[in-house]
């Protein structure tokens, strides 16, 4: 599995790549996890609701191809798009998300924070407060978006939108949950990389 660091990048033109790769992928094509930042962005996904964004200001609202509502990326959140072939796995989607939730889980674990994920509600939970979205898309067999961590990020913007379609639902952050002893970005990175392909099969 390749993993690439992209840096800080916009979500559109990720987005554009995202499904380049996927639809000229073969059966030997290595899978990839790209790990990046975007600017400030709403997204909404497939079954997103308009009434779910609240007041996003000058944040812009971008519809993408993935499952579930609307979420929020901003500096100081690692987002991991997995760029996965399930078919030569033998995983099946929801196996996927479970397995994605658990590498988040065994990241936030490393800082002693007790976190789960909701099979009924998918992403990553610390204390009934979410830390980790996810959402995917799959075509062909072959999957990509994936997850984001709040590690060190202003968290103001989730209240402009119901995050992930639920109202009321509280946002946290390794770095609010932690303060000071908050791990840098660059580390918190190179941590779920280990974690995502150390838990992700891949055949040989």
């Amino acid at each position: 599995m390749l993993c690439r660091r992209l840096g800080t990048v916009d979500f559109e033109s990720t987005l554009d790549a995202m499904k380049a790769f996927t639809a000229s992928r073969t059966p030997d094509t290595e899978d990839e996890i790209w790990l990046l930042q975007h600017p400030p962005v709403y997204t909404q996904g497939l079954s997103g609701k308009p009434e779910h964004v609240l007041d996003p200001g000058d944040v812009p609202i971008i519809q993408s191809d993935r499952g579930g509502q609307v979420t929020y990326h901003g500096p100081g959140q690692w987002v991991a798009y997995v760029l996965y072939d399930l078919r030569r796995a033998n995983v099946n989607v929801r196996q996927l998300v479970t397995l994605l939730e658990a590498a988040v889980v065994q990241v936030l674990g490393e800082w002693g924070i007790v976190a789960h994920g909701d099979p009924d509600a998918r992403g990553v939970y610390v204390d009934g407060c979410k830390i980790a979205a996810l959402g995917l898309k799959v075509s062909k067999g072959r999957s990509y978006h994936g997850l984001s961590l709040n590690v060190d990020m202003d968290l103001t913007p989730f209240r402009g939108i119901n995050p992930c379609g639920y109202e009321g639902l509280e946002v946290t952050s390794i770095a609010k949950l932690l303060g000071s002893d908050c791990p840098g970005m660059g580390e918190v990175g190179e941590v779920l990389l280990r974690h995502l392909e150390r838990l992700l099969p891949v055949p040989d």
